[in-house]
């Protein structure tokens, strides 16, 4: 549906996105996720027309709409601050957009009523924009996106501005309300979390690239770049210090990995003590238990490994007995669990 083809754009001589490419599907979610600073929000506005690319194209079916003015182009937007008239009631915010495409007041009224439905605040149309909670906000701001049925939804940090348990229950709504609509939408936020429930893909922006695009799953299992396991919380990172018959020579060990690899992840999702009842995995290293702490369904341990590198895992709560602060420990994990990075 729609082409990102080599974006290039530049304030005062520093270039912010270099030559970025990226397609997104019919009915598909695609989050940019990454640091402030990383480009996100410039691609962003880029693609709605809020902004011009100094070289590349943005492609709609098959058409460059680059230079199109951004009312032609049938986007909805939503932005972190809502952008809701203070003065307006719900309804007149939500009919915004429709008026000005010239919709008659009754369709007006009908598309409204539909979409506050949708929305979970039917009956709201008469309240006042001053008596709504961030939540209900954050949900007429999303009507009004909807009410004129763009062709692609674009959302800037759309929860950003809301506490944590109510950003969490609504990055589920927003989900479901976008594939229950069938909408094409493009979602950025640095927080990887809203990232992993909201996308079918991520691409994951670091200084103006997109160092990864795949799913949610694969982004965080199999991280492609130091910055991407860095970024995403994984930072059992080991240097490669040679090569010898074809094998990665770490002061873990030797592992066979990619040999353009510049350095392993030992994914914590794959790291276990090794007890007389689990002794399947291919790799084992002891080190001394420095940190645990406690993280409601399990604990996360820092095991000192040759006061060289610090592993770091979570221990399941259910597992007995818990660790003891400055004891030896046996952590053992298999191959699929060390991951190459570039």
């Amino acid at each position: 549906m729609l082409k990102i083809a080599g974006i290039t754009r530049q304030f005062d001589r520093k270039t912010v996105l270099h030559g970025v490419d990226l397609d997104v599907a019919h009915g598909e979610i695609v989050c940019l996720l990454g640091p402030s600073g990383c480009g996100k929000t410039t691609l962003l506005r880029i693609i709605a027309g809020l902004e011009r690319p100094d070289t590349g194209d943005i492609i709609l079916e098959g058409r460059a709409i680059t230079h199109d003015a951004v009312h032609t182009r049938d986007f909805g937007l939503m932005f972190q601050d809502f952008a809701l008239f203070p003065h307006k009631n719900v309804e007149q915010n939500i009919a915004f957009g429709l008026r000005m495409r010239g919709l008659s007041a009754g369709e007006q009224r009908k598309t409204v009523s539909e979409m506050l439905e949708i929305v979970g605040l039917k009956g709201f149309e008469k309240r006042d924009v001053s008596e709504l909670s961030g939540g209900e906000k954050q949900r007429v701001a999303l009507a009004r996106s909807l009410a004129p049925q763009p062709r692609l939804l674009m959302l800037d940090e759309p929860l950003g501005s809301l506490d944590a348990s109510l950003r969490e229950r609504l990055v589920m709504d927003l989900r479901d309300i976008i594939k229950r609509l069938r909408l094409t939408a493009i979602y950025v936020t640095h927080d990887q979390q809203e990232a992993f429930a909201i996308a079918d893909r991520i691409a994951l922006m670091n200084n103006g690239v997109i160092e990864q695009v795949d799913s949610p799953e694969v982004v965080y299992t199999r991280p492609r770049t130091i910055f991407a396991a860095q970024f995403l919380g994984l930072n059992n990172i080991v240097t490669i210090l040679s090569w010898e018959k074809g094998q990665a020579q770490t002061i873990l060990g030797s592992f066979p990995v990619d040999r353009s690899a510049k350095a392993i992840l030992i994914h914590p999702g794959g790291i276990t003590l090794k007890t007389e009842q689990t002794q399947t995995a291919v790799y084992t290293v002891r080190g001394i238990l420095k940190s645990r702490v406690f993280q409601g369904d399990s604990y996360q341990l820092k095991v000192d490994v040759d006061n060289s590198i610090e592993l770091v895992f979570k221990y399941p709560l259910v597992n007995f007995p818990i660790p003891v602060i400055n004891t030896t420990l046996t952590l053992q994990f298999s191959i699929e669990f060390v991951i190459p990075l570039w």
